[in-house]
């Protein structure tokens, strides 16, 4: 087992409210469990539940820490009770239930990963929580297949170049919705084949105008309230649409006669409460299907910009901006 120390540096949330509340403190560094790996962290991943929790909005599920983070990079250090496949010196990435803005975390020896062939720890750190999310909910829960037509809202965000690469990659014909040019620009390049700036046109008109009115396949969504609606209107005739969280709002009246009409499936999933087997499950097939893909620079996560630990609220302000393109990431300083 390797050294570590008895104290770390992570980031607090003193009480609910904007980005100055995150502040760096003094932890007892965490023990490894049962079936457990202790990590100290490289680099830790910055995403939108940790904006919610910081806001009071998303507390961590029973068990985890209340320090925010939810993926991070690094170095196994320790071992817990009947821990296989994972060994001390290993450089990892891994998707945690919370804990990741701190020097070290504990994570589930199910849901690390070796950090792929060609990546640095800062990037790394940005893969867990978009590809567990994308794979498990475009892929597992409404199974996109080679040659449909797939859109996914925000295609700029960490959720949106990793959805737009990921469906590229399994043959669909991707449309995403940006704000702004030099975003639609961004989203291009990443392999989408139809971009709509949704400040200069209606998303539901433009798509069905390419598709001649046959609407896509399947939409991922982040955004909620009045979308609900519009996604149904795009959506092709026996169209699955899967809802990951409802960045404008929930939608209170909406005519289901749309959804009856075309057959439509809208599901939806939250990641973080989920099981540790699930969350391996996940793992075994991002690293057979899309760590070869990574490795081989098909797909690559798109960075935006890295902060020092100790300015983590810096790095929350980036993303309440929306000014973004790609991952946002924590770095503490730790060698590989």
């Amino acid at each position: 087992m390797s050294e570590h120390p008895r104290m770390m540096t992570a980031i607090g949330i003193a009480s609910p409210g904007g980005p100055d509340v995150l502040a760096p403190e003094e932890r007892p560094v965490p023990a490894a469990g049962e079936g457990e790996v202790l990590i100290r962290v490289a680099a830790a991943g910055v995403n939108r539940p940790d904006v919610l929790q910081r806001r009071g909005h998303y507390p961590p599920p029973p068990g985890a820490p209340d320090i925010p983070g939810l993926e991070v990079s690094g170095t196994v250090v320790a071992l817990g009770p009947h821990v296989d496949g994972v060994a001390v010196g290993d450089a990892v990435c891994a998707l945690v239930p919370g804990g990741g803005y701190a020097e070290y975390v504990v994570a589930h020896a199910g849901s690390v990963l070796p950090v792929p062939e060609g990546l640095s720890m800062e990037e790394a750190a940005a893969l867990p929580e978009t590809f567990f999310t994308v794979w498990t909910n475009v892929f597992d829960r409404v199974g996109l297949t080679a040659g449909e037509r797939f859109l996914v809202h925000g295609g700029t965000s960490g959720i949106g170049t990793t959805a737009i690469q990921l469906a590229k990659a399994f043959g669909a014909e991707v449309f995403t919705t940006v704000g702004s040019a030099e975003k639609a620009e961004a989203a291009r390049r990443l392999g989408a084949d139809h971009v709509i700036n949704y400040n200069e046109a209606d998303f539901v008109s433009e798509i069905l105008a390419i598709t001649d009115k046959a609407g896509v396949h399947v939409i991922l969504d982040m955004v909620g309230g009045d979308y609900v609606e519009r996604n149904w209107k795009v959506a092709a005739v026996e169209g699955r649409i899967c809802q990951i969280a409802t960045l404008n709002g929930v939608s209170e009246n909406v005519n289901f006669s749309r959804l009856m009409v075309k057959r439509l499936i809208h599901t939806g999933s939250t990641l973080r409460p989920r099981d540790n087997a699930f969350k391996a499950a996940i793992a075994a097939r991002l690293k057979e299907k899309v760590w070869p893909l990574i490795a081989a620079g098909t797909v690559r996560p798109v960075m935006d910009s890295t902060y020092p630990l100790a300015r983590a609220a810096e790095a929350h302000a980036r993303m309440e901006s929306s000014g973004h393109i790609g991952k946002i990431v924590l770095v503490t300083g730790a060698a590989a």
